[in-house]
């Protein structure tokens, strides 16, 4: 068509013409060849071996039958002479029996030839009865061995029928798994048996709430209940997840499906066996992220890594060295890129193990061992360990020392009686109180209020808010474009980096 404009010319011509005016002639597309990652013409050689290490799961519990009686008692008319009989009838028939069995279906699937299974722990929660139902539909009674309600996973224990080895499953690498790969998912979606259904890696690293310790895998392949527990298969026939939530508006699948990562499943499933539950890393430190001001304050290249505000007395951090003030770069050999990955790095980590940590202190990197502990009270948790604070003292006498630090918007007052009363400071809090916030500065941009406290000004500790102008003063001085600051607001420990105006 486009050749016929130039009718009156040789073909040649007309394709030179073509040319020379940037015009693409359409060629017909010739398929290239294959990588070792595209789709298999089918998954049916690689199901029929994968399809007989996955189980269902069946479970029953009590559950409350309530309102049954009112139900089942005929309506009667007042003063009947069957009344009081139906009424003694059904009284003594709900006495005996006041619960009925509820039913749940989920997946799992085999990770030792003894027996051992892996699933979902909210497929088996609160249960009473567990099934096991294998390939074959043989059903087997099956014992819990442990589980996790935040990890989200348990391991059951059947006895293989005659004794005979059962088919188990091989765990991949979930940290070598790539966006755009293959994935295989078999289940029980509905209670229909088992299922297969395939799809892509849509996304790594996902979170379904504000637990820090989320990292789930996201596919698309067409997960629905009763897949929970499931495996998610790699095309090379191992686990790289076990399939656990789906995002949907309507309870079915919606084309985005969450697995929790092998990596972990297989740390939790050893845990599971040998203690019964699930012991997660504790170092004792609390800690915030590290923005580009507290990056500068500190001279970092940029904002990475922790920033640790407090230290727990005797606990695995402070026995290792580890300061208030150090920003924590790598934990384990592994980049601490921001705070949320920091908790995952620390819970994962093997209890009683040493690990090196590299610290950024005084202008440089530094490394230190670290013994792990065990986290095991809420108060011990990383992200709000408060650290250990010194026997109680008398109070100091009062002084009314005001003053004004205009470059942050600040007025500042410094500890007294009254204002411990007033902002219910404990009485070993000492510092400076901030006493007032002026509107759009730069600490009310840190959201920075009256009762707070700063213990320190650019890693110096302060008493009296003339050290805090004098410091400030300097540091504007040298042209720093930031200070700072160490706050404390009801025995919370934080760190914040205030802009310094002109």
């Amino acid at each position: 068509m486009i050749l016929s404009v130039f009718k009156g010319f040789s073909k040649t011509a007309a394709v030179a013409a073509v040319t020379a005016l940037g015009i693409v002639l359409a060629q017909p597309f010739v398929a290239g060849p294959t990588s070792a990652r595209d789709a298999p013409a089918s998954f049916a050689d690689l199901v029929e071996v994968l399809m007989p290490t996955v189980v269902n799961i069946t479970t029953t519990q009590n559950m409350p039958q309530q309102g049954q009686r009112l139900r089942d008692l005929p309506q009667l008319p007042p003063g009947s002479p069957f009344e009081e009989l139906f009424k003694e009838f059904f009284d003594h028939k709900n006495g005996e029996q006041q619960q009925r069995r509820g039913t749940s279906l989920g997946s799992g699937f085999i990770v030792d030839p003894e027996g051992y299974i892996v699933t979902n722990n909210h497929v088996i929660q609160g249960a009473e009865d567990i099934t096991v139902i294998l390939r074959d539909d043989t059903q087997l009674k099956a014992k819990l061995i442990g589980s996790d309600s935040r990890a989200d996973l348990a391991v059951l224990k059947v006895d293989p029928p005659g004794k005979k080895p059962l088919p188990a499953v091989k765990f991949g690498n979930s940290d070598k798994v790539r966006v755009g790969d293959w994935v295989v998912a078999i289940g029980n979606p509905f209670g229909l048996g088992h299922s297969v259904t395939a799809g892509i890696i849509s996304a790594r690293g996902r979170s379904l709430s504000n637990e820090s310790l989320d990292d789930y895998l996201q596919t698309d392949a067409a997960i629905n209940k009763g897949n929970s527990g499931g495996p998610l298969f790699n095309t090379d026939g191992e686990v790289i997840g076990v399939n656990t939530a789906i995002y949907s508006p309507s309870g079915t699948n919606a084309g985005l499906a969450f697995s929790i990562p092998s990596n972990f499943v297989k740390q939790v499933t050893e845990q599971l066996r040998e203690f019964g539950r699930l012991r997660r890393g504790w170092i004792g430190v609390s800690y915030q992220s590290v923005t580009d001001d507290i990056a500068d304050s500190f001279s970092l290249d940029r904002a990475r890594g922790v920033l640790v505000a407090n230290v727990v007395a005797d606990g695995p951090a402070a026995k290792a060295g580890i300061k208030r003030n150090d920003i924590i770069l790598s934990f384990a050999g592994q980049d601490v890129p921001d705070i949320r990955r920091f908790p995952r790095l620390v819970a994962n980590a093997k209890v009683g193990g040493t690990v090196d940590i590299v610290v950024w202190r005084g202008g440089k990197e530094q490394t230190l061992k670290i013994r792990i502990g065990e986290q095991e009270e809420p108060e011990k948790q990383n992200a709000s360990a408060n650290g250990n604070a010194p026997p109680k003292k008398a109070p100091e006498p009062d002084q009314a020392v005001t003053s004004n630090v205009e470059q942050l918007g600040l007025t500042l007052q410094k500890v007294s009686d009254q204002l411990r009363e007033k902002y219910g400071l404990s009485d070993t809090v000492k510092g400076v109180v901030v006493t007032k916030v002026a509107p759009d500065s730069p600490a009310a941009e840190k959201q920075l209020q009256a009762g707070d406290v700063i213990l320190e000004v650019d890693q110096k500790a302060v008493t009296t808010p003339q050290e805090v102008t004098e410091i400030v003063g300097k540091l504007q001085a040298q042209k720093k474009r930031s200070v700072l600051l160490f706050v404390e607001r009801q025995g919370d420990p934080r760190f914040a980096a205030l802009r310094l105006t002109k």
